[in-house]
């Protein structure tokens, strides 16, 4: 660009708003970036519950030197996020893979203490 209109780099870089570093420094892919990516993506396939910093931790075991602030940038970039957490309450299954609600098999099998009565004056007591 500036050669074609005979300018400076500082004239080009204004008009362009960017910083004159951005022109000098030519950037540098990684070679093992697509191999990493391709692990960080079957960990977080093969254990669903776990974050990036333990994706980290697994994936140094394996052998990789890697930061946690590049298996950070990788899992944000891939849009890989670990399911929100469901209370024991409110959950759709059981322990045993299921996933359905306990529903009772015989009487007194599935008890609930949230029972109440309403008083004389029209509010519930317990």
């Amino acid at each position: 660009m500036r050669r074609k209109f005979q300018v400076s780099e500082r004239l080009a870089c204004r008009i362009f708003g960017q910083h004159r570093s951005t022109q000098r420094k030519v950037p540098r892919g990684r070679s093992d970036e697509e191999a990493l990516t391709a692990d960080i993506v079957a960990l977080a396939s093969q254990y669903g519950r776990y974050g990036y910093r333990r994706i980290t931790a697994l994936l140094r075991e394996a052998g990789w030197a890697v930061n946690v602030k590049r298996v950070e940038q990788i899992w944000r970039r891939e849009g890989l996020k670990v399911p929100a957490k469901q209370s024991k309450k409110g959950r759709l299954w059981l322990n045993d893979g299921s996933c359905v609600r306990l529903r009772p098999e015989r009487p007194n099998h599935v008890w609930s203490e949230l029972c109440g009565k309403l008083g004389d004056d029209g509010l519930r007591g317990r």
